[in-house]
Order: C-alpha cells, then structure tokens, then sequence
C-alpha cells in the first residue's frame, strides 16, 4: 500500500500544481520534502508504519492561509486526492477513509 500512496501523492501534486488557483501556495516549496511529508501523513492516517515527524498541520499551513487559503481551495485538494487514489487503484471503501480522515483537518488547515 505504501507505493501505491506514494503514486497517489506524486499524481495529486501533479494536479495541484497544473491548477492556476492552487499553484501560488507551492511557489517557495520544497517539493521533494512536500511529497514525503505527506506520504507519511497519509501513512500515519492510515495506522502506520510511518510515523509523522513533519510541522504540526497547523503551522505547516500557517503560509498558505496567510495568502488566503480557504474553503474553495480545500475542497479542490480534496477533489484532486480522490482523483489521484482512484487512478492509482485505491479501493472505494479504503479511499473514503482517508477522505474523510483529511476533512478532519480542515478546521486545523484553514482556521489559525
């Protein structure tokens, strides 16, 4: 499964940085990091093995929600990972997992 997230992160970033609403937030990123941090927060979302060792979720986004990072732009991620987990193979039932394990989030993405 972990290769299979891996895929499903490398497609999402793909999607986000080709959409002209989301790219601005990842101009000053490193991508590379991006990417592995988020395929341990997945992971660690899903029970492991990986452990998270990234910034709290809040601090991480503090950038993004400073240049107006909102509802709208949250949904489009989301959009974009299910997207990206349905191409990669995901089953239903394990991708509404994690959907719904990242729209738990939302509040400590959005809200400072």
């Amino acid at each position: 499964m972990a290769d299979t997230l891996k895929a499903a992160v490398q497609l999402f970033y793909e999607k986000v940085l080709a959409d002209e609403s989301l790219r601005p937030f990842f101009k000053e990123v490193d991508m590379d990091h991006l990417r592995a941090r988020q395929d341990m927060f997945v992971a660690m979302l899903l029970g492991g093995p990986a452990a998270y060792t990234g910034k709290d979720i809040q601090a991480a986004h503090e950038q993004p929600r400073k240049m107006g990072m909102n509802e709208s732009h949250f949904d489009t991620f989301l959009k974009y990972f299910r997207e990206s987990l349905e191409e990669v193979g995901v089953l239903p039932e394990r991708l509404n997992k994690i959907l719904k394990l990242l729209e738990a989030y939302r509040d400590d993405i959005l809200k400072p």
